[in-house]
């Protein structure tokens, strides 16, 4: 069977993931999404799709090859900054399933915690100034601090674990 991680990336997190993966695998096709990455997987059995989320989805191009897809088996992994709730990783699940079409079979989702720019801290620290007393904010600056390790090894072997479980690797 044929078999392709296709990633998108924008602070490195994700791409961590994809080449863990990748090191798993002798014969993939390894790529960080395109216009062209349609044409490249049209012919592959099992797809690793990977995205950072962003505004609660993952990215505008990965959602737009999710749509496009039919009769694949798909393993979907995602790097988020906020992390340890599993019913907001549920609620994302969810929502990102919702593109892919039934034709395809889902093998698996991951989700891990992926560090995020010094510009959300920023934001953060300042409207806990205008706003100390909201705790929320205070819970997202500390967020923001445990992110800053994330994606880790620990991370790294859940998700190779995860596909060892669908028999993938």
């Amino acid at each position: 069977m044929k078999e392709a991680i296709i990633y998108d990336s924008l602070s490195g997190n994700t791409e961590s993931l994809a080449q863990t993966i990748k090191e798993q695998k002798k014969d993939i096709i390894y790529e960080k999404i395109k216009e062209t990455t349609k044409e490249t997987i049209k012919d592959i059995n099992i797809l690793y799709i990977g995205s950072p989320i962003i505004k609660g989805t993952c990215t505008k191009k990965i959602e737009d090859l999710l749509m496009s897809l039919e009769n694949k088996k798909i393993f979907l992994f995602f790097t988020a900054g906020y992390g340890g709730s599993k019913e907001y990783y549920e609620t994302l699940k969810n929502r990102i399933l919702e593109y892919i079409s039934k034709t395809n079979q889902i093998l698996g989702v991951f989700f891990c915690q992926g560090k995020m720019n010094d510009t959300v801290k920023d934001r953060y620290v300042d409207l806990i100034k205008e706003h100390p007393d909201d705790r929320k904010l205070q819970v997202s600056l500390e967020n923001f601090e445990q992110a800053k390790t994330h994606p880790n090894e620990k991370d790294k072997e859940h998700l190779i674990e995860e596909i060892r479980k669908i028999n993938l690797t």
